[in-house]
């Protein structure tokens, strides 16, 4: 059964007339096509008993058919979008109809009630992300390929260390490698972080220069194939003190506890307390401020959390996250991240750069 086909059972017994995907990666997933609208009006309906139908800009239709199997509609942008949905499909007063709740702007949403006036509008978040939820093989090995071009992203950027560049200099390096070798996008806005600055889980990476006696923060992904990577590794550069040392080594025996957790049948909740357990129980518990891990796939945040309190039931197929972190400000911070998928009895990484310290010279 094809993505779009599950999506017509689901409309079939839940006795909904229609679906209306908004977001760009939503339809890329059921359809096949990736679009940027920007600011134009990009839909996918999917109805129960009759065949989909693309919505997009004139100037995408073209690229679209190459994609899609079923009609395609655009608009210019000198007409009314909202006025040419009304008339488009092929019944009327539609009564009940998906949307996607977490995607849908405000604009929008009051675009399609003007065009849908007797609809009761109802949330397919929650299915779509159930759908992304189990990865295919298909989709595995494609994010296998993703890993892969993380690893040689983050060697590169190895590669770069020097106290005379700043943290944006190798991010340069790192990004300009990967285009010579044809990857088109990261999958976010690459971190290189020095010293102090991996204190923020977000930093911002500037015209700091590599700072000796330290530690130095990677966090990146790649674009391959349509999916992402994500991946976080933390250097030493010169010799930097054994505080420093120890707290790695204590976020290393986290993210080692959680991977070990990770099989069918755990909840999400056991798995973020593997490796949290870890570091409260050495006293850093308040500088573990964030979720263990995230969904990944198309996007590099996906559903679901594995978090405290989230008591999802691991399944074989899911891919996510597993990355702990200790940010004490002012003196340290580290993160260790890999990305993977669950398999029968256990999980494999899509990332394999090695995780003990790796030191590089001052």
């Amino acid at each position: 059964m094809s993505k779009i086909q599950q999506i017509t059972h689901y409309l079939q017994e839940n006795q909904m007339d229609l679906a209306i995907f908004s977001d760009p990666v939503s339809i890329n997933y059921l359809s096949g096509f990736m679009c940027d609208p920007h600011e134009r009006q990009l839909f996918l309906f999917v109805l129960p008993n009759e065949e989909p139908l693309l919505f997009t800009p004139s100037l995408e239709v073209n690229r679209a058919k190459e994609f899609v199997d079923f009609p395609v509609q655009g608009y210019k942008d000198t007409e009314n979008p909202w006025e040419i949905i009304a008339q488009l499909l092929p019944q009327k007063n539609y009564q009940s109809v998906g949307i996607e709740y977490n995607q849908l702007i405000v604009a929008k949403f009051e675009g399609l009630k003007s065009a849908f006036p007797t609809a009761t509008f109802r949330d397919l978040s929650p299915v779509i992300n159930r759908m992304k939820l189990i990865k295919s093989q298909d989709e595995i090995e494609k994010m296998i390929v993703a890993g892969e071009w993380a690893d040689k992203a983050v060697q590169t950027g190895f590669q770069a260390i020097s106290l005379e560049k700043t943290e944006n200099e190798i991010i340069t390096e790192i990004e300009f490698a990967m285009k010579k070798q044809g990857i088109k996008k990261m999958s976010f806005d690459t971190m290189v972080l020095s010293g102090d600055n991996a204190a923020d889980p977000h930093g911002i990476p500037g015209n700091k220069k590599v700072e000796n006696n330290s530690l130095l923060l990677f966090d990146l992904g790649v674009e391959a194939l349509g999916y992402t990577s994500d991946m976080t590794r933390t250097v030493a550069v010169g010799k930097p003190d054994q505080f420093k040392i120890d707290i790695y080594n204590l976020c290393l025996k986290a993210h080692l506890a959680a991977i070990a957790m990770i099989k069918p049948g755990v909840t999400a909740h056991e798995i973020d307390r593997a490796a949290r357990s870890v570091i409260e129980e050495a006293g850093y518990g308040e500088y573990f401020n964030h979720r263990l891990g995230h969904g990944l796939g198309m996007e590099v945040h996906e559903f679901p959390s594995i978090m405290e309190g989230n008591d999802l039931i691991i399944e074989e197929g899911m891919c996510f996250s597993v990355e702990p972190g200790i940010y004490i400000p002012g003196k340290v911070g580290v993160r260790i991240e890999d990305c993977g998928y669950v398999t029968k009895d256990g999980f494999e990484v899509f990332t394999h750069t090695p995780k003990e310290l790796l030191y590089f010279e001052g």
